[in-house]
């Protein structure tokens, strides 16, 4: 799943609903004097105001639009003064997609969608025993049709091994919805992360319609120094007319080992 996300999920019988929002992340000194963190209600408060503008949309087109139309908030690594803290820069593992828009977010121009099966697929790609997915879904109809890890989800991350002489190279595959008004043509800005080689094929979309669909491929290849490092870097679809700019965080990070 992306970094820095608040996974709330639920199915209810006969009525699908599983919803992942990014995760507005605040200081430990304001959790402190609150005692609560305040991302899930203002997500939740978000999500809500989104369906009832968009009532055709998915849990799924909600969260994307959520996520791609954030903002990245910098402090700029400055020390709070009087406080003795020193709070580096942020980084997607901390703060996710960065601080949910809601006025962003109710025209996001591009959404990645996803459907029931696709979640099904997923649990497939992770091992899950059908008893399992049937506790989950409370559904028999819901099967393992393609098993798949690469959810068509609106960040990316990629894992490294720490052996010697090892690199990486992954591909994802992801397809977007032009939910804006019409005909829209759109193309591509990245910020690779260090280390790092990125490729997005094809980098220029034309859509003819609204609701048309249309896939990319992202390639990350990466050859750092196999120390440790997590880098981080975005790719954004931009409206070539500069309506829309729709982002999404890359993450490239060590595999964690569990023996």
């Amino acid at each position: 799943m992306a970094p820095g996300s608040l996974v709330l999920a639920s199915w209810i019988p006969n009525s699908y609903t599983v919803s992942i929002y990014p995760d507005i992340g605040l200081s430990s000194e304001f959790a402190m004097v609150s005692g609560t963190s305040m991302a899930c209600p203002h997500s939740s408060g978000i999500a809500a105001l989104l369906k009832g503008a968009h009532p055709e949309w998915s849990p799924a087109a909600i969260r994307s639009a959520m996520i791609t139309s954030a903002i990245n908030i910098d402090n700029t690594n400055s020390p709070i003064k009087d406080s003795g803290l020193n709070y580096s820069i942020a980084t997607p593992l901390a703060m996710g997609a960065g601080l949910v828009n809601p006025i962003f977010t109710l025209n996001p121009g591009l959404i990645y969608d996803a459907t029931p099966q696709d979640y099904i697929n997923l649990l497939c790609a992770m091992k899950f025993t059908g008893k399992q997915i049937l506790t989950i879904t409370r559904s028999s109809t819901y099967t393992c049709q393609n098993a798949s890890s690469d959810l068509n989800y609106p960040s990316f991350i990629a894992l490294y091994t720490n052996e010697t002489g090892a690199t990486l190279s992954q591909k994802f595959t992801r397809t977007v919805t032009n939910v804006g008004d019409g005909p829209a043509n759109y193309s591509i800005n990245m910020t690779v992360p260090s280390n790092t080689n990125i490729s997005v094929y094809p980098s220029r979309f034309s859509f003819s319609s609204k609701y048309e669909k249309l896939s990319y491929t992202l390639t990350v290849e990466y050859s750092g120094n196999k120390t440790g490092e997590v880098v981080f870097g975005s790719i954004t679809w931009v409206d070539v007319i500069g309506l829309h700019a729709v982002t999404s965080p890359i993450v490239v990070a060590p595999m964690i080992q569990t023996w």
